[in-house]
């Protein structure tokens, strides 16, 4: 086996096959290790420290963005759009509620995806690779372009370099500088999927331990969060702020053993549970999740992805969410937390700065046998700005509501 290769296959879950190219995934990992951090350490300690806030109820998270970025996505013009989305959702929950906003876009490095079936069937009975994100395949629907090739790994470093560098923006404001200083406080963040590249991009940090130098905060998926496997090592090697997917089958013992895992030191910010339940099963599931972790669930922040649970399929065979859906998991995550007195840190979205008809208000709209007519992602429905706004909004009403009484004091 290649020598650069840094996992055991075994522990590794959703890893691409480059078994064809193990020769050119050692110089891609070469060349990686060898180029400059996309973000600092600084950067990535001032999150943590923003998200410390969070967990003691005094700011709140929105974190929003594709669910799959192509590379053109990192365009300036696609760029600044969904910044400016961003910062927009923030503006509107801030107006309305009086609390700081973190910002933190799922974008300029979310270029890979795990997938529940290595396989696609087309609508002409044709089988290939699923898509697993620009970083290692292309969404074109032909064998070539399924193929794993190690060289996209370089292409989503220099996009994520290039979103980065237009969120920073030029000092000029000849050259768009005024837009693009508004933008700057945007932290990014991903999945922390492909091993190799995270480890290939990890940098010493100023405390003497080491960083990963691809976003400022990444997550680790429902599907790869097991204790003994390479993504909680690797998580637990970094000092970014980390956040984990928590499904309707978490157990309490999966959630404290990642806790004493990932937060050793009860470091506040440096972990963040994102819960994603679904509608139907988060009103029993995360009540009962949080009862039997009593006074340990206060050692992590807490939001919801009220997207990944709720993913429903029309009558025309598109997946979709149902926006009714959507806003009940927000309602529901909110309730859960306030009465085990406990802060509802935020929201965790996938969103599109356009127009688009992804997600459906009703659910009486999954039976038209008629295609969405905006249907334009690579991977799973987003919600389109007006959509994310009402999911905001409510986020807002249910913030500044009377607090009920808690079940559970974690003072």
């Amino acid at each position: 086996m290649s020598t650069t290769r840094l996992l055991i296959p075994t522990r590794a879950a959703q890893q691409p096959d480059w078994a064809p190219h193990l020769g050119e995934l050692d110089t891609v990992l070469g060349e990686l290790t060898e180029r400059p951090p996309l973000v600092t350490a600084g950067t990535a300690t001032a999150l943590r420290d923003e998200l410390a806030f969070v967990a003691r109820g005094t700011a709140f998270v929105i974190q929003a963005g594709e669910c799959a970025e192509l590379f053109a996505d990192s365009a300036p013009d696609r760029v600044r759009a969904k910044a400016a989305m961003l910062h927009g959702l923030a503006d509107v929950f801030e107006s309305l509620t009086k609390l700081p906003v973190v910002r933190i876009g799922r974008f300029a490095g979310q270029f890979a995806k795990p997938r529940s079936n290595p396989w696609e069937t087309l609508p002409d009975g044709t089988v290939l690779p699923v898509y697993r994100g620009d970083a290692v395949n292309s969404v074109e629907a032909t064998e070539a372009a399924r193929r794993p090739d190690p060289r996209r790994l370089l292409r989503a470093y220099d996009s994520a370099a290039g979103a980065l560098a237009e969120l920073a923006g030029p000092a000029d404001p000849q050259d768009g500088g005024d837009v693009r200083a508004a933008l700057a406080p945007t932290y990014v963040s991903h999945e922390a999927l492909l091993l190799e590249y995270e480890h290939a991009l990890t940098r010493p940090d100023e405390a003497g331990g080491r960083y990963a130098s691809s976003a400022h905060f990444l997550w680790i998926g429902e599907r790869t969060r097991q204790l003994d496997h390479a993504h909680v090592e690797l998580a637990a090697s970094i000092s970014n702020p980390i956040g984990v997917k928590l499904g309707p089958d978490a157990t309490p013992e999966d959630v404290a053993a990642l806790l004493d895992r990932l937060n050793p030191e009860d470091r506040p910010g440096r972990l963040t549970f994102v819960v994603r339940m679904g509608a139907a099963k988060l009103p029993k599931r995360l009540p009962a999740l949080l009862s039997a972790l009593g006074p340990r669930a206060a050692r992590a922040t807490w939001i919801t992805d009220p997207m990944h649970g709720n993913t429903r399929q029309t009558a025309a065979g598109q997946k979709t969410r149902v926006l009714d859906d959507v806003l009940a998991e927000v309602a529901g995550f909110f309730a859960a937390m306030s009465a085990h007195g406990l802060p509802p840190g935020g929201l965790h979205l996938e969103t599109a700065p356009d127009d688009v008809t992804e997600c459906v208000r009703y659910e009486g709209q999954l039976h038209s046998p008629l295609p969405l007519p905006r249907y334009e992602t690579a991977c799973d429905p987003r919600l389109n700005p007006e959509q994310a706004e009402q999911v905001v909004r409510l986020a807002a009403e249910l913030t500044t509501r009377p607090a009920t009484p808690s079940h559970t004091s974690h003072e």
